[in-house]
């Protein structure tokens, strides 16, 4: 009965003429029945070519399917690692980023002696700005709950090209993703790491005053952490000295003051807590830390009002 059924395939096939290719026909060379269409061309440069040819006239789901049967059949030539390249510029120019992220990535991963790397280091750099300007990753045009792939990109150009042009800058962008994401002790390993191993570049600068911003946030945080406060100050004020014309130096400036008013709000807090105790002594010490320490401060001027408060209740 198969045999019949395979016949009457064959024959419908043949039958048809002109109207209809062979969809199966046999080969002697591997004794096999094959699909044309599913074949790839007699060589991998006749395949590369006629692969391109669908991507010149943007026919991208044929090129897709041409360039993969390339790469599946012709792993080690050299048109399989331009294949891959033109399939991440094909997920590219239709705007599926991560895919084409991932695409090019498969080039240095498989094909480390490409001539395309520089360039696909470029690229995926760019892709990583792209997704820290508000591009969202998307599935079947829905946007997907995931991290965003900035981390994974940026970490992945770094690690391409460790002492690249763009790594010391991509290392820094790491970081800003990081600590957008609250990610605080993440992000301040991307900001060392600009420092240790990128000491020459310019973006050891801003690096050092991100790290104090990390130390500051964590004080901000719902566990307060006293001593990230006064580490983060203590950056801070380096900053400034290291680095007096620097454009963020105005900005460490505010970030000290705001750090000072915490400071003496929590000294307020503890001399207002001893004076409901009665313990005034206690409570006279602490406001005047607040007054010595931190006159600039709104607190100060309430310190001094509640110092002479105490004198007037003995």
């Amino acid at each position: 009965m198969r045999r019949l059924i395979l016949t009457l395939f064959i024959i419908f096939g043949l039958g048809a003429g002109n109207l209809a290719y062979p969809y199966w026909i046999w080969t002697p060379k591997t004794g096999k029945w094959v699909n044309p269409k599913a074949e790839a061309k007699d060589n991998p440069k006749a395949q590369f070519d006629y692969a391109k040819g669908f991507y010149d006239e943007k026919k991208y789901s044929d090129a897709l399917r041409e360039f993969n049967k390339l790469i599946k059949t012709y792993p080690k030539s050299f048109e399989a690692s331009e294949s891959q390249y033109y399939i991440g510029l094909i997920q590219e120019e239709q705007d599926n980023l991560y895919e084409a992220f991932k695409a090019y990535q498969k080039v240095i991963d498989k094909y480390p002696f490409s001539e395309r790397i520089k360039d696909i280091i470029v690229k995926e750099y760019n892709i990583a700005e792209k997704f820290i300007s508000g591009y969202k990753r998307k599935a079947f045009g829905i946007t997907l709950p995931v991290d965003n792939p900035a981390i994974e990109i940026f970490t992945k150009v770094v690690e391409n090209s460790t002492y690249g042009p763009l790594a010391p800058k991509a290392e820094y962008k790491l970081g800003l993703v990081l600590k957008g994401l609250q990610r605080y002790y993440e992000a301040e390993d991307a900001f060392e790491k600009v420092i240790s191993n990128y000491p020459e570049s310019e973006w050891t600068v801003p690096a050092t005053f991100q790290i104090a911003s990390c130390r500051a946030a964590l004080s901000r945080g719902p566990d307060y952490d006293q001593g990230a406060m006064q580490d983060a100050k203590q950056k801070f004020e380096e900053f400034v000295r290291d680095h007096p014309d620097a454009v963020l130096s105005e900005e460490a400036e505010d970030n000290i003051g705001k750090l000072n008013e915490k400071e003496s709000a929590a000294s307020f807090g503890i001399a207002r807590f001893y004076e409901k105790q009665k313990d005034y002594k206690a409570a006279k010490i602490y406001y005047n830390s607040v007054v010595d320490n931190y006159p600039s401060s709104s607190w100060a001027a309430k310190a001094l009002e509640r110092m002479q408060v105490m004198e007037k209740s003995k």
